[in-house]
């Protein structure tokens, strides 16, 4: 009979299972956590503080109403397809590729509107181009 008392072995404890167990929960977080939607962001477009708009021969004013129409430099565009308003552009463009295409887009015009104007003012070599905007002393007024 032994009465001695054992030497108790002391419990280890291993912590890189746990590590390993936190880090694919971290993961498995990050991963499926849903982030803020752009369809609840309230946007009023477009104001900015900026000079007064100037008249020079090298702006061409591409108008673009809130549904969709065209106006360049005032005269109305006939359709709404890029070949249409390229061929407008090319006319009014009298500085050739040295024009400034100035967008003026109602802050309610559909994104393809603008960007049909982009692409036309592209094909026919004007690679200047600005947008329009109106002060927020102005927007708060209307």
């Amino acid at each position: 009979m032994n009465f001695r008392p054992r030497q108790k072995d002391e419990p280890e404890i291993n912590l890189i299972p746990f590590i390993d167990v936190l880090l694919v929960v971290l993961i498995f977080l990050m991963l499926s956590t849903t982030y803020s939607k752009f369809t609840e962001l309230q946007l009023k477009l477009p104001v900015a503080d900026a000079d007064a708009q100037r008249d020079y021969p090298k702006e061409v004013i591409v108008a673009v109403g809130s549904d969709g129409r065209y106006s360049i430099k005032g005269t109305p565009v006939a359709g709404r397809s890029v070949d249409a308003v390229a061929q407008a552009l090319g006319q009014a463009a009298t500085a050739g590729k040295d024009s400034v295409v100035i967008i003026s887009a109602d802050a309610t015009a559909p994104h393809q509107s603008v960007i049909t104007v982009m692409e036309a003012a592209r094909r026919i070599g004007l690679v200047q181009i600005t947008f329009a905007t109106q002060s927020s002393a102005q927007a708060g007024g209307k």
